[in-house]
């Protein structure tokens, strides 16, 4: 973990989102590999990602459509999550960005960027980022508003057990039941988890689909099968490593099933 967050650091001088090798993804690898990083290392790439979301949460610049904010919450959701993890959550803008994240929330729980006038639905793609980060954000600074925006995410989720159309019963898409590593805004069972981890709901009853099937993709090694959202078009910043031995997906995934009271195979740890 610790070199591939030495070549994270490396951030480029392209525009922010650039994918997936822009400072907006590296400082949530960052994150999500949870190797103490030096403040002073983040500073620069903290402002370029600041400098580039702020000026856009005006009244102006979002769009707003039958009352409801049409906006990629998992762009500032992201964002919220890094700076949380990485030490900036007392920072003016991660404020910034939360209370844009809390006045942009539907009233089903979630986040959507839909522009179709009769969209009401929201988008689970866009809607677990933003809960993670909020429930991070509150775990931090006790923020009651942040805590109960999430809740309200995850018990959407909770509604679809995570995957599935609460009318068929089938999986909503069948990339939500494949575990991906880094997800990058992508949204799958193991996405949804996190944020259930986050505030404390991975004992609901209607988890327990989802938690099969992350356990049904640990092999034997104890890494975990599932695939990558990058390509030879657009490679990741870091190579973390072809499933089941991508660390980055291996590392949350066992923390998820760790968290639900499901242990390692045999403990034995991944890689052996």
């Amino acid at each position: 973990m610790a070199d591939a967050v030495e070549q994270l650091l490396a951030f480029p001088d392209d525009h922010p989102y650039h994918k997936w090798t822009g400072t907006h993804w590296r400082l949530v690898e960052i994150a999500d590999a949870d190797v103490p990083v030096e403040r002073e290392r983040l500073d620069g790439a903290v402002r370029s990602e600041l400098a580039w979301l702020l000026p856009g949460l005006g009244p102006e610049a979002v769009l707003r459509l039958s009352g409801r904010a049409r906006r990629h919450g998992s762009i500032e959701g992201n964002a919220v999550y890094a700076l949380c993890r990485l030490g900036f959550v007392d920072h003016p803008g991660t404020r910034q960005l939360v209370e844009a994240l809390l006045d942009w929330q539907w009233p089903d729980g979630g986040w959507n960027c839909d522009r179709h006038r009769d969209a009401w639905r929201s988008s689970f793609h866009e809607s677990a980022i933003p809960a993670l980060a909020l429930a991070t954000y509150a775990g931090l600074t006790g923020d009651a508003a942040g805590r109960h925006a999430a809740e309200r995410t995850a018990e959407l989720l909770l509604e679809h057990r995570l995957f599935r159309s609460r009318t068929t019963g089938e999986p909503i898409h069948p990339s939500w039941t494949v575990l991906h590593g880094p997800a990058y805004w992508h949204y799958d069972v193991l996405q949804g988890l996190r944020v259930l981890a986050a505030v404390d709901r991975l004992d609901d009853p209607r988890a327990v689909d989802a938690l099969d099937l992350v356990e049904q993709a640990r092999r034997p090694n104890g890494g975990f099968a599932g695939r990558s959202w990058t390509s030879r078009a657009q490679p990741g910043a870091v190579q973390w490593g072809r499933p089941p031995d991508n660390l980055l997906l291996n590392e949350i995934a066992t923390s998820m099933l760790a968290a639900a009271g499901r242990p390692e195979i045999n403990d034995q740890p991944i890689g052996t």
